[in-house]
């Protein structure tokens, strides 16, 4: 007997524009759009994965169908807007291009397009993963797409817009959907807690928010298996033990030993890491997070900054260093040894930071002897 139980990604999916979060420029540009009559017949929204992309198509489908509509501001509690939240309207098509990818299934829809809606103004035709469809598929779509009915709008979604012909991309108004803010995901997740009546420290959102990297059906997915692990009330160590994450405080204490060149403390916290199972790799990806910052950093400040453990380092010595880190990820992800790849990486990046590029040796000494040519000869000789 089922439970009538709904995971949080899909209980709290955005149902209006007010519910979008982070993706501010698409919903402004969409609201635009219907209010001043201006709504175009293709839309292709681009971006990670759990950004909110299928979530805004629908959103945008339920202004375009709602009673009254088009109306950017539509009540949820609609009958029109209620069928296409449950899928049950007809003059809604949502396509899965992953399983839906052949000519044939792309002819049928473009005989469909030529019917009218049974009940809103519109027939919308969501497809998601449209980089899917194979190329005989996107030419068949090229002629409706370009000339379509005036009841007909179509709404595609995609990871990989790379994929997706340069001749269907002229045909549609893109969208590129950003990976959104930590602190927007915390808040969000702050919000599902309180109605969830969970009990969740802000450093286990934290946590969360660093892994879910910008999505937040990813950030909404783990949360709801910490509720699974923890119950009711769940702290910044369950999250750190349960995905093997490394605590913000242990990052930066490694950041500081990259920075400071202390090779034994590095060789102690990698140590201490592995021993008690954290992943590694998720600790290489947060180290060139932390040391990243420090460079916006110094270019912010004139070329230097102190960012990492209090060390003073120059850009070109944090840039060397983030080379470093990045050269070493391939061989810590998919090499035999991660612990010994791991290690070698950070000692690697710690020489790099030292090293000196010699076009800027070259202009230091340069510039020494301009500045020793009008000085005595003593000085020049010092010089």
């Amino acid at each position: 007997m089922s439970s009538g139980y709904q995971v949080i990604a899909r209980k709290w999916r955005p149902q209006t524009f007010d519910d979008v979060v982070g993706q501010d420029h698409v919903v402004r540009t969409l609201r635009n759009a219907i209010a001043r009559g201006r709504i175009a017949h293709a839309y292709l929204f681009v971006g990670p994965r759990g950004t909110g992309k299928t979530s805004t198509a629908r959103i945008f489908a339920k202004a375009l169908n709602c009673t009254g509509g088009p109306k950017a501001d539509f009540d949820p509690a609609d009958p029109a807007v209620r069928a296409i939240a449950e899928g049950t309207s007809m003059d809604v098509i949502e396509i899965d291009g992953a399983s839906n990818n052949s000519v044939d299934q792309i002819r049928d829809l473009r005989d469909d397009v030529r019917y009218a809606p049974a009940q809103g103004k519109y027939k919308v035709y969501i497809i998601d993963e449209v980089h899917m469809l194979s190329n005989q598929a996107f030419n068949a779509l090229l002629k409706t797409l370009e000339e379509p009915p005036a009841h007909v709008k179509f709404v595609f979604a995609t990871t990989d817009v790379q994929k997706v012909l340069p001749t269907i991309l002229s045909r549609c108004q893109r969208f590129d959907l950003k990976p959104i803010p930590a602190p927007l995901i915390v808040e969000r997740l702050r919000k599902i807690a309180a109605d969830e009546k969970i009990d969740v420290t802000d450093g286990a959102l934290a946590c969360i928010a660093r892994m879910a990297d910008g999505g937040m059906r990813d950030a909404q997915s783990i949360f709801d298996q910490m509720i699974s692990f923890c119950g009711q009330s769940i702290a910044e160590a369950d999250v750190l033990d349960v995905y093997g994450l490394v605590a913000e405080e242990t990052v930066a204490a490694l950041a500081g030993a990259l920075a400071s060149g202390d090779h034994a403390e590095l060789v102690r916290i990698v140590d201490a890491c592995d021993a008690s199972g954290r992943d590694l790799v998720r600790l290489l990806a947060d180290v060139q997070t932390r040391v990243r910052t420090a460079l916006l950093d110094a270019i912010g400040h004139g070329g230097k900054s102190a960012q990492l453990g209090g060390v003073s380092l120059t850009t070109e010595q944090i840039t060397r260093m983030l080379d470093a880190l990045r050269e070493g990820e391939s061989s810590v992800r998919l090499g035999l040894a991660e612990r010994i790849n791991f290690e070698v990486t950070l000692l690697k990046a710690v020489e790099a930071s030292r090293a000196r590029a010699i076009d800027s040796l070259i202009r230091e000494i340069a510039a020494l002897a301009e500045a020793g040519s009008g000085e005595p000869e003593g000085a020049k000789k010092k010089a």
